[in-house]
């Protein structure tokens, strides 16, 4: 974890405490603090389990969102339309070239030099495209990329569809978004796509609708934490029991949760603590995890409105695009899951390498559903090499292994 937000949660909860009346106290969890952390624990677990008020937690949350960077990059905004009008958010980042601007030079004979590798980055459900952050620090200024955010979520507008005429969403709908924004961002040259989780569903149903796109202009593909289908046997790491029931009241109860959003916005409010250990179980696998990371994810999960998380749910138990992994037997494609991973296990994505024989299969110990959040070396690291092997990135050029997210971690 980063020294700054070590500190800052320590400071956080001895500030807290203070205000409570207690300066023993105060030096008592401000220096517990300091120990677990120290110690490489995850502050947010540090913040849960020790008898402190709801005050205090609220006070290191709000120092972690303070000195936690990540989620801050920008790039060069533009909007897309879909096919029902939903208007669609996503961000470029060009190539520096080095020295500076190239000058100018008059072309008298020949044809123009060609466009370059764009990599179109998709996320999650209940994420958005900052969720690529380490990524996107690591290849900036080093190949075109372009990030959006799906309909819905982050900074793109509600799916007009479901908000105008109650059309159920479905996987099918994203993979026309994705046509609409790579139309808007990459109107031509050569392409890699980059999925997470449903990001990775929403590339594969652009295939099954474009297979033509994906023959003439994708040339690797990177699905990371995904699954092609079968997604209504998932366990959620839950024994039978709670398993049958979940599924079988899940859809219901959020439905009307979702017909209920004002209210359920504030009970969120209320119960962010529980909500923080949720989300940290079903992210994270490994204890040492920068609390400004766990904070970070907190704060995009949080932010999608709990209609949203309904309207979006039901798609996933009908995802199906195993036949639409034909489409991309002919290049270079990166498989790579977190072991620990309990919303798309990672026997998801060995199903997927099985029917893509020459496919890169990497399997992330220790890591969970935001892999790229919890060991972002290690999916920039195998990014990385896709891009260069498809002469994406050139083989001089350097990618760092930025993204680091345990007890050393370096903000960006």
């Amino acid at each position: 974890m980063s020294e700054s937000s070590a500190k800052a949660v320590a400071a956080a909860v001895a500030s807290a405490a203070q205000e409570a009346g207690g300066w023993r106290r105060a030096t008592g969890l401000a220096g517990a603090a300091i120990g677990v952390l120290a110690a490489g624990a995850a502050a947010g677990v540090a913040i849960e389990r020790m008898t402190v008020g709801r005050g205090v937690r609220r006070k290191a949350r709000l120092a972690l969102d303070a000195t936690g960077p990540y989620g801050a990059l920008r790039g060069t905004p533009g909007k897309a339309y879909a096919d029902d009008g939903t208007e669609l958010y996503f961000e470029v980042d060009e190539v520096e070239p080095e020295g500076g601007p190239a000058p100018r030079r008059r072309r008298l004979f020949g044809r123009k030099a060609p466009a370059p590798v764009t990599v179109v980055f998709s996320h999650g459900y209940c994420l958005s495209q900052d969720s690529w952050h380490f990524q996107r620090a690591a290849l900036r200024g080093v190949v075109r990329t372009v990030y959006w955010d799906q309909r819905s979520h982050g900074r793109s507008g509600r799916g007009m569809a479901q908000l105008r005429d109650d059309v159920p969403l479905t996987i099918d709908q994203l993979g026309r978004d994705l046509k609409a924004v790579m139309d808007a961002a990459v109107p031509e040259g050569p392409m890699v796509l980059v999925g997470h989780s449903m990001g990775g569903m929403t590339v594969m149903a652009l295939a099954a609708q474009y297979p033509e796109l994906i023959r003439d202009r994708v040339v690797a593909t990177a699905l990371v934490g995904t699954s092609s289908g079968r997604l209504g046997e998932v366990n959620f790491g839950l024994p039978l029991a709670g398993v049958n029931a979940v599924r079988r009241v899940l859809p219901g109860v959020l439905k009307a949760l979702g017909q209920q959003a004002a209210l359920v916005e504030k009970g969120r409010r209320a119960t962010a603590d529980l909500f923080a250990g949720i989300i940290k179980r079903y992210s994270f696998a490994s204890r040492d995890v920068d609390p400004a990371v766990e904070r970070f994810a907190e704060r995009m999960i949080e932010s999608t409105p709990i209609d949203v998380v309904a309207e979006f749910y039901p798609a996933f138990t009908d995802h199906d695009k195993t036949e639409a992994l034909d489409y991309f037997k002919d290049m270079p494609v990166l498989v790579l899951a977190g072991v620990r991973d309990l919303i798309t296990p990672s026997e998801h994505s060995e199903a997927i390498a099985d029917l893509l024989p020459d496919a890169e299969l990497v399997l992330v110990p220790d890591a969970g559903h935001l892999v790229m959040l919890e060991h972002p070396e290690v999916v920039t690291d195998r990014l990385a090499d896709l891009l260069t092997r498809v002469g994406a990135v050139p083989a001089g050029a350097t990618v760092s292994g930025y993204g680091s997210t345990s007890s050393a971690a370096r903000p960006g």
